[in-house]
Formats: C-alpha cells, structure tokens, sequence
C-alpha cells in the first residue's frame, strides 16, 4: 500500500508540472499576441473577425485583443515603382521608355487603401496608371520634342498620374524619365540631322574666319601701300633737292636785319625743292 502511495504521488507531481508549464506556455502566446509593434514609417491597419476598423496604429508597440484583432502593416515610406512601356509620339513614332515613380500612401489613407485594394496596390493600381498617363502624354508630343523637351514631359507625365492614384490615397513625390529608346531609323535621322547641323556651323565659322584673314590681309597691304608712300615722298624730297644743289649757280640771296646779313641753306633748298616740284608738275602738265 506504501509503494502504491508513493507511486500515485510521484504521477500527480508529473501530471501537475506538466500542467504548470502548458498553462504557462499558453499565457505566453496569449500575452505575445496581445502585443504588435507597427514598425517606422508604417500604419497598423486594424480589421476584427475580417473587418477593416476605422482606428489605425501608429508607430510602436500597441496591447491588441488576440485572436480578434489583427493588424496589417502598411507601407508609407516613399516607394520607387519603374516602369517600361511602349507608346506612340504624335508623329507616330515608337518610343519605349523607361519612368520611374517615387510615391507613398498618406497615413490616413492607409486603411481605405488596404480595404479597397489591398496590398498588392502597386500592381493593381500603381503600375496601370504610370502605363497610362506615359501612353497619354507621348501622343502629344513629337519624337524629335520627347527629347528636347524632356523635363516638360516628364511634369506632365506627374501630373497625369497623381490625377489618377490622388484619389486613392496616394501621393505622388517624383517621376523621372529614365530612358528614350526609338526605332533605328529614327535615331539614324537624327545623327544625320546633328551631322548637318555641325558642318553648317563649321562653315560658317570657316567663313567667318577667311573673312577675318582678308580683313587683315587688306589693312596690311593699305599700311605698306602708305609706307611705300610715305618713302617715295621722301625719296622724291631728296632727289630735287639734290637736282637743286646740281643746278646751283653759288649766290646767296643776302638780307639785312640790323645790319647784318642773314640766310637760311635749308629754307632756301625746301623753297627750291618746291619750285622744282611746281616746274617738274608744270611741265608734266604741258606734255599731257
């Protein structure tokens, strides 16, 4: 009777523990369910039984009911979504671009969002509105003003889509226009057309140049013309001056100031060489 006393004993002690430690196990998933940390930059959407709820959770740890509450992170961090897509220009070319939005869902959006979309969002509603907005926009421009007007269309391109997602919830940060690509023919006409628009510029610079060269060949050849006649007068000055001297019979002129005889040689040969000048015109004059 004493050995089945202690045995019995030894059971229940075994069957107690056991129970401890479920019960303890249970009150610890219980109490770890009660509890959801919303991480940083996110909004805990709140649905019970399946049923989105109107509070949303912030940021940190929050005491939920378990196993009726249950809490759905979203997102609302700025989100990259980049997208290729075909389209037609208004001149009918083919352009394949690359776009890439920046977006996020606005905090108080985060539980209409979750409810009405879910969060396969971007596929479902991101996605379809930059293909759209990006096939919309092309059209209006040529291919040849998709290039040079680049940031134009990509602000409308913006535009367009935050017409679209604003009224999901969305907002709309950035788009950039990542990569043109045409057809082989269009990219070989515009190679041609900046061929040619680079040797008309190269032209006209070598004009310009030649006509500066003439420029300066003309104004040196006027310098040399006057210093040619500059030395030719001079040549001349002396050449009658010497005839002058040849032709020189010796006399002075004489004049008297206060009693003394004055002259000056180089005023009488510059009046000589003058009148030298004078006959020699004269009597080219005559012979004509």
């Amino acid at each position: 009777m004493v050995l089945r006393g202690e045995a019995f004993m030894k059971t229940f002690n075994i069957k107690k523990i056991v129970i401890s430690v479920v019960i303890a196990l249970a009150v610890l998933v219980v109490g770890a369910s009660s509890l959801h940390a919303v991480p940083a930059g996110h909004t805990g959407v709140v649905t019970r039984f399946g049923a989105v709820d109107d509070t949303v959770l912030s940021e940190g740890l929050h005491v939920v009911i378990p196993f009726v509450t249950r809490v759905v992170d979203m997102n609302n961090q700025v989100t990259k979504a980049e997208v290729v897509s075909a389209s037609a220009s208004k001149d009918l070319q083919t352009v394949n671009s690359t776009v890439a939005l920046n977006y996020r869902i606005e905090s108080l959006s985060a539980a209409s969002v979750y409810q009405n979309i879910g969060v396969n969002y971007e596929n479902v509603v991101v996605i379809p509105a930059i293909q759209e907005a990006v096939k919309s926009v092309m059209a209006q421009y040529t291919a040849e003003e998709l290039i040079t007007l680049r940031q134009t269309v990509g602000a409308e391109i913006q535009e367009e889509i935050s017409s679209k997602l604003t009224p999901y919830g969305f907002s709309t940060q950035s788009v950039n226009i990542v990569d043109f690509q045409f057809s082989e023919e269009f990219n070989a006409a515009i190679e041609a057309k900046q061929t040619a628009q680079q040797n008309a510029l190269k032209a006209e610079q070598d004009l310009a140049r030649v006509k500066v060269e003439a420029e300066q060949k003309i104004a040196e050849a006027q310098a040399e013309a006057e210093s040619y006649r500059l030395k030719s007068q001079e040549i001349t000055d002396q050449m009658l001056k010497m005839e002058f001297i040849d032709k020189w019979d010796g006399k002075l002129p004489v004049v008297v100031s206060d009693g003394q005889s004055l002259f000056n040689i180089d005023s009488i040969l510059d009046s000589a060489a003058s009148s030298a000048g004078s006959t020699s015109d004269s009597a080219s004059s005559t012979t004509e």
